[in-house]
């Protein structure tokens, strides 16, 4: 059984899927950060759009330009570093996290500490700390 492309050892289907599917059943930012992750690997724009916060979710023009990003990528792997707050108790959180990927230039890495909350009851992405 292969692992999530999050890096949890469960395998995509009984773990991001679910999340992309049902984008309520994201326990913690921790979670839901994971989702997106995975949502980078598979170029899954619409899931993108949607676990963005409201107030800084990109447009539907700009879906198109991160899904052919993603594609344009090869990912390699997530580290999750520190996390903040953000469990199914709170209402926001921070992670810190490392995406490592491959284009032209060769290994790159998207090092961010992300600020997460909750939005109509769940957890969305909101944008860098």
């Amino acid at each position: 059984m292969n692992s999530c492309y999050c890096g949890r050892s469960a395998s995509y289907v009984s773990c991001c899927s679910k999340i992309h599917q049902d984008i309520t059943t994201a326990a913690t930012a921790e979670d839901l950060m994971r989702s997106r992750y995975s949502a980078f690997v598979l170029a899954e724009g619409d899931y993108l759009l949607k676990s963005h916060h409201s107030t800084t979710r990109p447009s539907s023009k700009e879906k198109k330009s991160i899904v052919r990003w993603a594609k344009s990528v090869q990912w390699v792997k997530l580290e999750v570093l520190h996390t903040a707050k953000g469990t199914s108790q709170d209402t926001e959180g921070t992670v810190e996290f490392k995406a490592f990927y491959y284009d032209q230039d060769g290994l790159q890495m998207i090092h961010e500490h992300s600020k997460f909350t909750k939005e109509q009851g769940y957890w969305v992405y909101v944008g860098e700390v």
